[in-house]
């Protein structure tokens, strides 16, 4: 078959073949998603019904930055592509810094939060959690020096926008091909990058402590149970955790539970006593003090005065 009658669709083809990522060998690589976030393809989060999203971090904290700054526990993957700008992380327990060109993986089911700067601008691929992409099972923070690894990761959203975009036959296959590329670039950065550092006892305690308090922070548990189960005292776990993650763990427990309260109060249609029994309280009273206390409003208050649902 002569080769010019090959059609390779866009995501198969090697990221410099691209308009996207054409450029002289040696030039400097300019920021590879810019003219991407200008575009009428992203003022509305795009999604398909296989649950695959795209969208900017704007879109993310549509409603208030806590969605994003808080720390939460989401049940699906998330993957964010920072293209400017710079924030601080707080990943599985450990507090770092990022900055452009930053690839962060979060997988579902591990405490994050993210707090971003002013003028900061990236993506975010959401990936559901039903075992149709392999994904590591690990946090990751990717910082690209590489222009090629850029512009390929680049091209493999741009790809994902498109599908979603154009919703052609086969969508949902050709979503699930491109989100396994995007996992096989993510395994590939991460065996380039090399093995973790090895952990400190500190830092191995919070992040056993971050993986205990994702699965119950919905029990209503107190300190004490959490300590007991890592064999430490709740004092030990209070310093250890502000060392790692500037937080004392009362303070993470707290965090998960505000955020998942807020999601609860203003996207879904609960009755508040039901939500207040989800997330272990013992009466929607106490429920009651703890949001005027840290949302300064009654739990009715801040479900009127959300932004819309849906």
């Amino acid at each position: 078959m002569s080769s010019k009658n090959l059609h390779i669709p866009s995501f198969m083809a090697r990221p410099q073949a691209g308009a996207m990522a054409r450029r002289e060998v040696g030039a400097p690589l300019k920021d590879p998603i810019q003219k991407i976030i200008t575009e009428p393809l992203l003022q509305h989060p795009v999604q398909h019904t296989n649950g695959i999203q795209v969208m900017t971090l704007a879109q993310m904290t549509h409603g208030g930055l806590w969605q994003l700054e808080q720390l939460h526990v989401r049940d699906h993957h998330l993957f964010l592509w920072i293209t400017r700008g710079q924030g601080r992380l707080l990943l599985h327990g450990l507090r770092r810094g990022f900055g452009a060109h930053n690839a962060i993986f979060i997988p579902a089911g591990k405490l994050a939060s993210i707090e971003v700067g002013r003028h900061i601008q990236g993506q975010a691929l959401i990936i559901p959690n039903n075992g149709r992409v392999q994904l590591p099972d690990r946090t990751q923070q990717l910082r690209l020096q590489d222009g090629l690894a850029q512009a390929e990761l680049t091209g493999l959203f741009d790809d994902l926008r498109r599908e979603l975009h154009e919703d052609r036959p086969f969508v949902n296959e050709s979503l699930t091909a491109i989100a396994s590329l995007v996992s096989i670039w993510l395994r590939r950065q991460m065996q380039i990058q090399g093995a973790p550092p090895l952990a400190s006892a500190a830092e191995r305690i919070v992040r056993r402590f971050c993986d205990i308090l994702s699965d119950n922070f919905q029990s209503g548990r107190p300190m004490q149970d959490y300590a007991e189960d890592l064999g430490i005292t709740p004092t030990h776990l209070t310093r250890v955790s502000r060392q790692c993650s500037g937080l004392t763990a009362a303070d993470m427990v707290s965090q998960v539970v505000q955020h998942k309260a807020r999601i609860m109060l203003t996207q879904t249609d609960l009755p508040i006593n039901e939500i207040a029994d989800k997330l272990g309280f013992g009466s929607a009273a106490y429920f009651t003090r703890f949001s005027q206390q840290h949302f300064g409003a009654a739990p009715s208050q801040v479900r009127k005065t959300a932004a819309p649902r849906g």
